[in-house]
Order: structure tokens, then C-alpha cells, then sequence
């Protein structure tokens, strides 16, 4: 039986074109009704593209050429779990260029909602048009949503203030549970005979909280390589935006600035007006972002690059000398997603560390956490 499986998996690795020298053997009827001949059908529909469209529709008696995109979609999920299906969706749009994916309402609902699908999304939205581009925007506005419900806690938790273990709070959480108080103040609600504290009241710690806005200015490098970081940064902003103690703004660049503080609210909006690609200039970039500084002891400017500038080095190291000098906090971020690989010029990353710049990789909890400190230092 071992060997049968065997077989059979190799039949699924070659492929339909394989069948006059290998067929399935026992075992290749699966559960739920499913066989290896429905898998075969679902992968050869994508990989025989490998052939080229030539040798994929030579024959109008295979299975897989009465498939079409939208039926495809719905097999595969029945027949492949949710990693393997995003799997297979990430190759039939990176490797083989099935745009109608995007393109067709009816496929693209029924594609799995995540980060990679979204920056896809980012990348082909000029072809999308009409009911289509709708449904684009929902998957947008699904994913940010999905991505700020991870953020928003710790994010919140770095920014919010530290705890004050000196006063209580009404904000009943675990995390700011004040045990010692609790059990001191119901020693009093001591049962004899079960041998244990009736809890009457809990007491939890109060958080010292500052509400002297500092302003955040996040400049984003719109460049293709930066594209989890764009999704982070638009998705963290519209946190910070809502954060009493923060006065943000957001600009995205190539060569080009365009300011999209307006929108925080809206990620969706925000997100779909990236035009991703073009060169990067980052000093007319930060010479924008040192226009909005009013009050530089309370202004953080954080660069989210890779640092690989298309202008000058030296003008870019001049303009970061004057917001440093200045008194403002210049942030430079290497990568923002939640790997946080960092991709990134280093010889010009060690120059903005030695005029002052914090420069490093962090994950948005981490920047958080930086930046809260910052504060409240």
C-alpha cells in the first residue's frame, strides 16, 4: 500500500502527460470523495502552463482544459487545504501571470483574503474596473482590517504610558491587575470554613498617561521593494491617528511626495492610492516632512526606505543634519514588516547613524515600543 502511495504521488509530481507510462494505482480514490485523479486535474490546469500555452491545449480531451479560471478557484479549495490553496493562488499570479484572476469579480471573491493577496491587489488595481475594483477595495479593507487587529494592542500598550502602580484604574485588564491591593483590601472577606478570600472588590493599576501631543511624521518609500512596509505604515498610521497623545501625518515618495494625512482613516483609501514603482528620492522626501516640523522637540520623523537613494547622498545626509539639529527625532526604518528582513544600503544607513538618526529593522510592536519610550524619556 506504501508503494501505491508512492506511485501516486510521483503520477501527481509528472503530471497528466505522464499517463501512458505511469497510472494510479490502488489508493487513488481519497476520502470525501475525492481522487487523485481531482488533484491531478487541479494542479495540471496551472502547471501544465510550464509547457506553454501550446502544448497545454493541444488536446481538447484532458480534463484540466475544461476548467476555467472561476471553476478552478472553487476546486481547489475543495480539494487542498488553506496554505496549499494560497500556495497554488501565489503561483498562478507570480509565476504564470493569471491576471484574469483579478480581472473576473466572480474569481476574485472567491480568492483567500491575506497580505499576499492584497499586494498583489496594490500592483495590478490599474487593470481593475467597475464592479471588479469593488471588490478589490472590500479585500483591501478585509486584510488592513485583519493586520490592524494584530497591531493595535501592542501598539497601543507601547504608546498609551507606562503603568502607575500608585493609583488605580477603571480599565479592567489582566495586565494591569493589582493583586497585592485586591488581596490586602478583601483579607477582611475571608471565609473560615472553605478556607479561601471572597473576592468582593478587584483593584487594578492606573497608567500614566501623556497627553502633550508629539507629532509623528511617517515618510514612506513607495518603491516596489518597500510594499509590505507601504501595507504596515499606511495600517499603523491609522492607528496612531486615533491615539490621543499623537499628531500624525503620512507622505508616501518616489521622486515625487504626495501627502495622504487626510486619509488615515481610511486605509482602504489610502492603500489604494499607492503607485508603486519609479525612482526614490528621499531628500526632496524629508525637505517635505521638515516643512510640517512646528515643534521639533516634540516631532518624530520616521523614514520608512531602503535607503537606496536615486539622488544625491550628500544631499540627503544634509537635509537629515538639519531635522537632527534641530531637535526632532529622525527614525529611520529599514524594513516594517513583520519579518522585518532588512534590505537596505548600509553605507548610507552607518552615515544617517552617525549624524544621529535611529536606524535599524523593526516590527511595528517594536517601533512602538521605541517610540513610546521616546515619550517618555
Amino acid at each position: 500500500m506504501e508503494h501505491t502511495s508512492q506511485l501516486n504521488r510521483w503520477r501527481l509530481i509528472l503530471g497528466g502527460y505522464a499517463k501512458d507510462q505511469l497510472s494510479f494505482g490502488e489508493g487513488a480514490a481519497l476520502e470525501n470523495g475525492i481522487s487523485c485523479m481531482d488533484l491531478e486535474e487541479a494542479l495540471d490546469f496551472l502547471y501544465n502552463r510550464e509547457q506553454g500555452d501550446d502544448v497545454r491545449d493541444r488536446t481538447g480531451s484532458l480534463d484540466a482544459s475544461r476548467l476555467t479560471a472561476v471553476t478552478w478557484i472553487t476546486k481547489i479549495r475543495k480539494l487542498f487545504p488553506k496554505e496549499t490553496v494560497e500556495i497554488l493562488e501565489r503561483h498562478a499570479l507570480d509565476r504564470y501571470g493569471m491576471t484574469e484572476l483579478l480581472t473576473d469579480r466572480e474569481v476574485l471573491e472567491k480568492l483567500e483574503p491575506n497580505q499576499e493577496l492584497l499586494k498583489t491587489i496594490l500592483q495590478l488595481k490599474h487593470l481593475m474596473k467597475g464592479d471588479v475594483l469593488e471588490a478589490a477595495r472590500r479585500i483591501v479593507k478585509k486584510v488592513a482590517e485583519d493586520i490592524a487587529k494584530k497591531l493595535n494592542q501592542d501598539i497601543r500598550r507601547s504608546l498609551l504610558g507606562r503603568i502607575d502602580r500608585n493609583s488605580s484604574s477603571p480599565v479592567r485588564s489582566m495586565r494591569n491587575l493589582d493583586i497585592q491591593k485586591t488581596i490586602r483590601r478583601n483579607l477582611k472577606h475571608y471565609d473560615t470554613e472553605q478556607e479561601r478570600i471572597m473576592l468582593e472588590q478587584v483593584y487594578f493599576h492606573g497608567r500614566t498617561r501623556k497627553y502633550s501631543q508629539w507629532r509623528v511624521i511617517i515618510a514612506v518609500d513607495e518603491s516596489g521593494s518597500m510594499l509590505d512596509s507601504v501595507i504596515h505604515s499606511a495600517v499603523m498610521a491609522g492607528i496612531f491617528a486615533k491615539l490621543p497623545m499623537l499628531d500624525t501625518r503620512l507622505v508616501i515618495f518616489d521622486t515625487q511626495v504626495v501627502d495622504l494625512s487626510s486619509h488615515m482613516d481610511d486605509p482602504v483609501a489610502t492603500l489604494m492610492s499607492i503607485q508603486l514603482g519609479g525612482g526614490t528620492y528621499i531628500t526632496g522626501a524629508l525637505q517635505y516632512c521638515e516643512s510640517l516640523v512646528e515643534n521639533p522637540h516634540r516631532t518624530m520623523v520616521v523614514l520608512v526606505s531602503d535607503l537606496c537613494e536615486g539622488g544625491s547622498v550628500a544631499g540627503l545626509l544634509g537635509v537629515s543634519r538639519g531635522i537632527i539639529e534641530s531637535g526632532a527625532k529622525l527614525i529611520c526604518l529599514t524594513a516594517l514588516d513583520m519579518e522585518a528582513n532588512p534590505v537596505y544600503d548600509r553605507h548610507t544607513a552607518q552615515k544617517m547613524a552617525d549624524l544621529g538618526a535611529y536606524v535599524g529593522a523593526m516590527t511595528p510592536e517594536m517601533l512602538g515600543d521605541f517610540m513610546g519610550k521616546i515619550m517618555n524619556g
